[in-house]
């Protein structure tokens, strides 16, 4: 629940340009299911661009935190394989389910040089880090090709289920990659 305005706002537009799209959400739109004034709105963000950037960043940060923490409670190899899981009850949400916030908007900004694409890619880099990292604690050689390749698993499931529809994409993605690391020596 939001707890100020400024949350409500960031909600509301997370939720549209999630399921409707950047471009096809306005902002009259977001104002008006919000209830918040005009006035208001452009008090917190000068622009839809920099409303779009602060969803990306309010998104993030959460999902940053959630990886570090089961990093911190989990050996390594049970961290990595449970991304597959919780990716697989993101595909499987009550909430329709319509793709990656971050792989949507790099999609509607295509340009690499725009901020939101950048924002994103930068958001999927940390996301790469994360993943490399956790290699790196299980000793394994060439950590980095390693985080690529299961991160173009996930990326891979993420994209497949919003095309096909939310299915097993995740689990069949699991089980390639207990196969790379099991190919990997761990």
């Amino acid at each position: 629940m939001a707890t100020n305005k400024r949350d409500l706002l960031l909600g509301t537009a997370e939720r549209l340009f999630y399921t409707e799209g950047y471009h096809a959400t306005g902002i009259d739109r977001i104002l008006s299911e919000s209830g918040v004034a005009k006035m208001t709105l452009y008090k917190h963000f000068k622009s839809k661009e920099e409303l779009i950037l602060a969803v990306l960043d309010a998104r993030q940060q959460p999902m940053l935190a959630r990886l570090r923490a089961a990093r911190e409670k989990l050996p390594p190899r049970k961290a990595l394989l449970g991304i597959f899981d919780g990716l697989n009850e993101m595909i499987h949400s009550p909430n329709a389910f319509c793709g990656c916030l971050f792989i949507n908007a790099a999609a509607e900004y295509h340009d690499r040089g725009h901020p939101i694409h950048q924002r994103s890619a930068a958001y999927k880099g940390q996301f790469q880090t994360h993943l490399r990292e956790l290699l790196e604690a299980l000793d394994v050689a060439q950590p980095e090709q390693l985080a690529r390749q299961l991160q173009f698993l996930i990326e891979g499931a993420l994209s497949m289920a919003h095309i096909e529809g939310p299915g097993d994409q995740a689990l069949l993605a699991k089980t390639a990659a207990e196969q790379l690391l099991q190919a990997a020596g761990v």
